[in-house]
């Protein structure tokens, strides 16, 4: 179920969402499972749904989160998300290698987070390409909703957001103002010692983009994180010729904070980034029917080469260093990283 079409009233399209994700797990027993770990302002469920296996050799599993659809406007991403879906439960019986990956790793997959903004897109054409949640704004002002991907409890508010709640950056009253935030920081973060990589999906402007967005700060593993990040662009163009830029968010793009990219990286999450998925600017939000497979299957393979590398680097040398320790790292990190932006002095 790929919904494409303006020609559903928007409780039938979250009926079918929901109807969707029931279906997966009724039909996948074995391999799915669902729960329901926040909601939204306006009170509707933020589901998920669970992949993995039962590992035959009793060993502890890790933790791939994936999330789409936290920018409404942005269609192209709850249609990867399931599109993913689709792939993993089509293939994972004939394809050896998925299912060792599945038994080794539960993968997280929330379709949309910012449910409220995603469906007030579908009410009309003039709200097509809203972006925002759909939380009131605070006393004296008119504009309603929140950018929540500039509402993570990292380096917040600091560069690239707005305090205008007009604005499209507009980050809120305080990180974690919005429930959609704090149910993804919430719910992740009781698995930060478990989770190998966060993955995040967006559009447009095909890029990968790697932690952080704050231009003076950078990952302890930068380079490892930019090599995995082209090993995936690569695999992205072989399927059809599109090319993803990689790169920090200040590189390529421009600053921000307050990302659930960088969030999850200063958490302690090793790998971490969002895939901004089709076009260069022709169409943007606004992506024809007909390039949603292309684009799902290039998202795809890319995605399938960050989760097989983290996954091959953990069960066949466990190397990975362990998410608390970059947790620590990064959290004396981000604190020195404050005093020298209040006062020029580097502790």
């Amino acid at each position: 179920m790929y919904i494409t079409r303006m020609n559903y009233n928007t409780d039938e399209i979250l009926t079918q969402i929901y109807k969707w994700m029931e279906d997966v797990e009724r039909e996948n027993p074995e391999l799915v499972s669902s729960a329901v770990y926040g909601h939204t302002f306006e009170g509707k469920n933020i589901a998920l749904l669970k992949f993995g296996l039962q590992n035959p050799e009793g060993k502890e599993k890790k933790v791939i989160w994936m999330d789409c659809g936290i920018h409404a406007r942005e269609w192209i991403a709850p249609a990867f998300c399931q599109w993913f879906v689709k792939e993993i439960v089509t293939s994972y019986k004939t394809n050896k290698k998925l299912e060792q990956m599945l038994q080794n790793l539960d993968v997280y997959v929330t379709p949309v987070i910012n449910v409220d903004g995603y469906m007030y897109t579908w009410v009309n054409t003039t709200t097509r390409i809203w972006r925002k949640s759909r939380s009131t704004p605070p006393s004296g002002n008119s504009c309603l909703g929140v950018d929540l991907n500039r509402n993570f409890n990292a380096n917040w508010g600091t560069v690239g957001v707005s305090f205008d709640s007009c604005a499209n950056t507009y980050c809120g009253k305080e990180a974690g103002s919005e429930p959609e935030a704090t149910a993804v920081m919430d719910f992740v973060g009781k698995m930060v010692k478990q989770t190998l990589c966060f993955l995040t999906i967006h559009s447009a402007g095909q890029l990968i983009l790697l932690p952080y967005g704050h231009p003076q700060i950078s990952a302890p593993n930068y380079d490892e994180l930019v090599s995995v990040g082209k090993a995936a662009a690569a695999e992205m163009k072989k399927l059809h010729g599109m090319g993803y830029t990689v790169g920090t968010s200040p590189q390529i793009l421009y600053p921000n904070s307050g990302s659930s990219r960088d969030w999850a990286r200063l958490v302690g999450i090793p790998f971490s980034y969002t895939f901004e998925l089709r076009d260069k600017g022709e169409f943007s939000h606004l992506l024809p029917e007909d390039q949603i497979k292309p684009a799902c299957e290039e998202a795809y393979a890319g995605a399938l080469s960050i989760i097989t590398y983290v996954h091959d680097k953990t069960f066949n040398s466990g190397a990975i260093p362990s998410a608390a320790f970059f947790g620590v790292a990064m959290v004396m990190l981000s604190s020195f990283m404050v005093v020298f932006l209040t006062t020029g002095v580097l502790l």
